[in-house]
């Protein structure tokens, strides 16, 4: 493939052919392949790399790894291999990208013939004291990945919607007793959603409830629970609510700032958790960094060799 032209206020070491915003699952694959195919590519990793699976303990469910693997340890071999095939990551992130001719250039001083979106999605937290420091051991966003952990356990899940309930019920394939604490009177979720859940023996519910904090040194091992009463003043209820694990499920926010900056623009494709709603796993966001970065491939090639 011809190289791109050069933008007389770009250093030449900073034209690429494309570049990719994002460093999780799905910006690293859509790495992979396009450095591999030879397209020169960068990729603006963020300050934060490596996405949701950095706050991982364990990925039991990532294809080819059967005794599991560190979420850091995946997303580290992720950027070795993109690297190994000649991408360059950069640790800075990427706010606005100006369209110039036929080019998209990148902080005054990256120009790129394509870009691939792929910033993912912030998960909403409590916000509690020990939150955070219990991530991967016992408190959690996704019982998808971590419900196998809990077999035979008691286990906490925060929220009202239908991915909470969803959440709940995909849990009581593992968990003994399933608790689903909720700030509100009634749930928000779809009314075959509460039906489900309310006909499971597994599930009990704590209505006007919610979590002031986590309790535990080196994993789950309880919560703390405040009441609201009818003037909705809250108060500490229980000091120390059983449970071997906390699954938070008030919703994630997309980062999708660039897709609605650059929406419709030819030469901008969009992978990963950014556009989904639905899946949110590492192998699915993988697989749309694959396909973006094959239809990025496709369409520079129609642009330096059409017909």
């Amino acid at each position: 493939m011809p190289k791109i032209p050069v933008i007389y206020n770009v250093h030449m070491e900073n034209l690429f052919d494309v570049a990719i915003i994002g460093s999780g699952p799905a910006g690293l694959t859509a790495a992979i392949y396009t450095a591999r195919a030879g397209l020169k590519t960068v990729v603006f990793a963020g300050d934060k790399w490596g996405g949701q699976l950095m706050q991982t303990s364990t990925v039991e469910n990532f294809p080819g790894f059967p005794e599991g693997v560190d979420g850091p340890i995946l997303m580290e071999n992720m950027k070795k291999q993109a690297e190994k095939f000649g991408a360059k990551i950069v640790f800075e992130n990427v706010t606005k990208i100006e369209k110039s001719d036929s080019n998209f250039l990148i902080h005054d001083s990256y120009s790129t013939r394509a870009v691939i979106i792929a910033t993912g999605a912030t998960s909403q937290w409590l916000g509690l004291p020990n939150e955070q420091r219990l991530i991967g051991h016992g408190v959690s966003i996704c019982a998808t990945c971590d419900a196998f952990f809990f077999k035979g356990r008691k286990v906490a899940v925060v929220g009202g919607g239908d991915a909470a309930l969803e959440e709940a019920l995909f849990l009581t394939k593992f968990a003994s007793e399933v608790i689903i604490i909720h700030r509100r009177d009634t749930f928000r979720a779809s009314k075959i959603m509460q039906d489900r859940v309310l006909s499971n023996p597994k599930i009990k519910t704590m209505f006007n409830s919610r979590v002031a904090d986590v309790l535990g040194q080196d994993k789950v091992e309880g919560l703390k629970i405040e009441t609201c009463d009818l003037n909705e003043n809250w108060k500490l209820e229980i000091e120390n609510f059983t449970v071997d694990g906390l699954f938070v499920a008030i919703g994630h926010k997309q980062n999708d700032e660039l897709v609605k900056q650059l929406a419709g623009t030819p030469g901008v494709f969009v992978a990963g958790d950014v556009v989904d709603t639905k899946y949110k796993q590492a192998i699915t966001a993988a697989a749309s960094g694959c396909q973006a970065a094959i239809d990025a491939q496709k369409r520079l090639e129609n642009m330096y060799n059409p017909g």
